[in-house]
């Protein structure tokens, strides 16, 4: 099998991964009461500093 083969599922992997949280985290906030506010702003939340935090972990380690 070639690396490319392996590479697809760990390129799309955590885009899909926020991709859910944040769509758990909307219908959540949107049509749930109670305690599902609070909930779905956290997953939002989460969904929209996950990408700033990939770049500070990125630069991280690429740093010498």
């Amino acid at each position: 099998m070639s690396p490319a083969r392996h590479a697809t599922p760990r390129t799309f992997l955590w885009p899909a991964i926020i991709a859910v949280v944040s769509l758990t985290g909307l219908v959540g906030a949107l049509l749930g009461d109670g305690a599902w506010d609070p909930v779905g702003a956290l997953m939002l939340g989460v969904a929209t500093c996950a990408p700033v935090a990939a770049v500070f972990v990125s630069r991280r380690r690429s740093a010498p």
